[in-house]
This record gives C-alpha cells, sequence and structure tokens, in this order.
C-alpha cells in the first residue's frame, strides 16, 4: 500500500520547482486523454491552479465539443474529423513540452469562449 500523507490537500507544497513543472505538465497531458482523463485532471486542477493546467483543459474540451458536433454531420462533419484529430495531437505535443499552443483555427476560440475554465 502506498503511504498517503494526513496533509494530502497540501501535497504539491512539500515539492521543489522541477517537480512541480512536471507534475503540472503530466496533468496537462492527462487533460487530453479521454474525457475521463480531462474529469481527472479538472479535479487535480481545482485543487492546485495552474494556468498550464487551465489552458490545456480549454484546448482539449474545446477539441472534444468541435469533434462530438462534427460526428453529428454525415460525410463533411467525419472528413472535418481529420483536423481535429491533427489539432488534437498538435496540443497532446505541446501538453507534453510544457508549452501554451493554441490549436490552429480554433484555439484562439476556445481560449476566449471556455475562460470558466480555471
Amino acid at each position: 500500500m502506498p503511504h498517503i500523507p494526513k496533509d494530502y490537500e497540501n501535497v504539491f507544497d512539500h515539492l521543489d520547482h522541477g517537480q512541480i513543472n512536471k507534475t503540472v505538465i503530466l496533468v496537462s497531458t492527462l487533460s487530453y486523454l479521454t474525457l475521463i482523463g480531462w474529469i481527472a485532471a479538472m479535479v487535480i486542477n481545482g485543487k492546485h491552479n495552474s494556468t498550464l493546467v487551465s489552458f490545456h483543459l480549454r484546448q482539449s474540451i474545446g477539441l472534444i465539443i468541435t469533434g462530438a458536433f462534427l460526428t453529428l454531420i454525415p460525410l463533411v462533419g467525419w472528413a472535418l474529423n481529420l483536423g481535429i484529430i491533427i489539432a488534437w495531437v498538435m496540443g497532446l505535443y505541446s501538453a507534453t513540452q510544457g508549452q501554451e499552443y493554441k490549436v490552429p483555427l480554433v484555439g484562439k476560440f476556445y481560449q476566449k469562449h471556455l475562460i470558466f475554465i480555471k
């Protein structure tokens, strides 16, 4: 059994800067891995607010919503979903690098209109 500290709420307070940076990158990456991963990243970010994680949460949920809507449009929407997949890979890559890269065409829109995700 792993040891869970009693002050679990403040577990990040005991990490050095490098470890915190790696944790933030891991949580940012998690936000792109399925809707369950997004929810887990949202919960983690809620306790330890990070601008990088918030940025990638907005990008990834925007891609998930856009992809879901495009799936409802036969043929044309399905073809446009290829662009969403490419944007998803670009977002995932930038999260693993610890960078804030807005996905092409829709990234600025996501950051502007999904600002409630903090």
